[in-house]
């Protein structure tokens, strides 16, 4: 697919560039910098928005492909392209970053220009990981988006900002040495880091099951999955609002797209093998992670531990291995990315007011800010699923996928639904209801600069909650495709695998 330029590098470089221009602009010229930023990442956006209007959804081929020589000594290529699993994610990360530009217009206080450097830089970074098709260049994009994230939670979080980045960073690097171990192996077994001809590959199973663990290991971390989560409360918690917002809509989807792009088809008997033990760890994460959100008494953190049980719902229906259940644990990625993003949104905006995340410090703010309380209603009954908005959809689309990989796991996924609900709709009970806490009494009201990005997500809301065929038209060929290599029994290990899963 060609549309006259090179839109997928321009999507990578042109927001690296802004943030280095940005270099070149004085410390005290802060709304220069911050213009910039905006301008930028507006541009990254509308640029991004060909590969909408000009993708070929009846092919599982991939699509604006850049291909160049990098080093050809070890085989290494500058190699980009998108198909219908990974063009939403590259479309999300341009429209998440021009709402985090817009919301620490007046929360960063410090350090503004590096804070809006580090802001562009990761934006680079993300949409680079999702059109990667090189095995290296997907790890280089992969290590850089560390840094800039650690900066933002180490620099301009809350007073345990240092330790909640360095868990973080240590927690991602240890994973991701696991995978850099495992690309060796595919390379030396391979010859070529070119992940579209080692997804044609046959490996023998016991190597497959190694692999599988090793590319686990990183990207488990990242979901992150039970019992790999610990490290997403702190940051969550520590991180400014557009690190939190960042972290929930983009950067924790990395791990499950990791599963898609590599987990699956380079291993496809063992991740066959491992679907039970994935299956069971994605269960215990839908229910543990919501039973702990009723004993939170912080806001943000809350929402984390919510977004450990959501991602198991991901993680579920990709591992459900039928098509039902892998578009919608993909559209739930794009849902969460929404739903939480915003839940993000709205809590940065009464932090700058109040100074304070704990929810007994709230009550009656329905009456006090009544736009930003319809906002807040609208994304709560969108993550717990209420029919015609989009978080119904994919959540129905996961547990249908998990009836039909076995109706045990598709019981156990429903109940998240009822505790989700609970914890929910207990948080906005508390914190809008009740008598006006005298905290929040005189709080002034949400301005247009902070309505603006609440807007544009719900008009997602709205739109995928009742018309999602406009984004699950996307991926039904590219899914379709996977799920034909995942699910083709090489003879040779049919035995082995059926011996791992107890014949499931």
């Amino acid at each position: 697919m060609e549309i006259g330029y090179p839109v997928l590098s321009t999507l990578i470089f042109l927001p690296v560039f802004g943030g280095l221009l940005m270099l070149l602009i004085g410390r005290n010229q802060e709304g220069v910098v911050k213009w910039t930023a905006l301008i930028f990442s507006t541009l990254t956006l509308v640029l991004s928005l060909p590969l909408f209007t000009e993708f070929d959804k009846t092919t599982y081929m991939m699509q604006f492909v850049e291909r160049k020589s990098w080093i050809p000594d070890w085989g290494i290529e500058y190699y980009v392209g998108v198909d219908g699993i990974s063009v939403l994610f590259v479309l999300l990360s341009a429209l998440i970053t021009i709402l985090c530009v817009l919301i620490s217009w007046n929360s960063i206080k410090i350090k503004v220009k590096e804070f809006y450097v580090s802001l562009l830089l990761i934006e680079g970074a993300m949409i680079g990981v999702f059109c990667s098709l090189d095995l290296f260049l997907f790890y280089i994009f992969w290590e850089a988006m560390l840094i800039p994230m650690f900066l933002i939670i180490g620099v301009w979080g809350g007073p345990r900002r240092v330790y909640a980045a360095i868990k973080f960073f240590l927690f991602t690097l240890v994973g991701s040495i696991f995978m850099l171990i495992g690309i060796i192996v595919l390379y030396l077994k391979g010859g070529t880091f070119n992940i579209l001809e080692l997804s044609q590959m046959a490996l023998p199973f016991n190597l497959q099951l190694w692999l599988f663990w090793a590319f686990f290991a990183a990207f488990a971390v990242k979901v992150p999955m039970f019992p790999l989560h610990t490290w997403l409360p702190d940051a969550h918690t520590e991180a400014p609002t557009a690190g939190s917002v960042i972290l929930a809509a983009i950067l924790i989807k990395m791990g499950a797209y990791g599963f898609l792009r590599f987990s699956l088809p380079l291993f496809p008997d063992a991740a066959r093998a491992m679907t039970p033990i994935m299956l069971g760890l994605s269960v215990v994460a839908i229910i543990y992670g919501g039973l702990v959100c009723f004993a939170q008494t912080d806001l943000k953190r809350l929402i984390a531990y919510s977004s450990v049980s959501h991602m198991g719902f991901v993680t579920l229906g990709i591992f459900t291995l039928n098509s039902q259940g892998m578009e919608g644990g993909i559209l739930y990625m794009i849902n969460h990315g929404i739903i939480t993003g915003a839940l993000f949104l709205c809590v940065g905006i009464v932090y700058e007011r109040t100074h304070s995340r704990e929810i007994a410090d709230y009550g009656g703010l329905a009456s006090v800010m009544p736009v930003y309380a319809g906002f807040f209603m609208l994304f709560t009954l969108a993550s717990i699923g209420l029919p015609g908005l989009n978080g119904f959809i994919s959540e129905f689309l996961v547990i249908l996928g998990g009836f039909k990989a076995k109706k045990l796991v598709g019981v156990l996924a429903a109940t998240g639904i009822i505790i989700g609900a609970g914890y929910m709709l207990w948080l906005y009970q508390r914190v809008f209801f009740n008598e006006v806490n005298e905290n929040i009494a005189r709080i002034e009201p949400m301005g247009l600069r902070e309505a603006l990005p609440l807007l544009s997500l719900s008009v997602f809301v709205f739109w995928i909650g009742i018309y999602p065929d406009t984004f699950l038209s996307f991926m039904h060929v590219s899914v379709n495709h996977l799920l034909e290599r995942v699910n083709y029994g090489v003879s040779d290990t049919m035995t082995a695998i059926k011996g791992l899963t107890g014949g499931y």
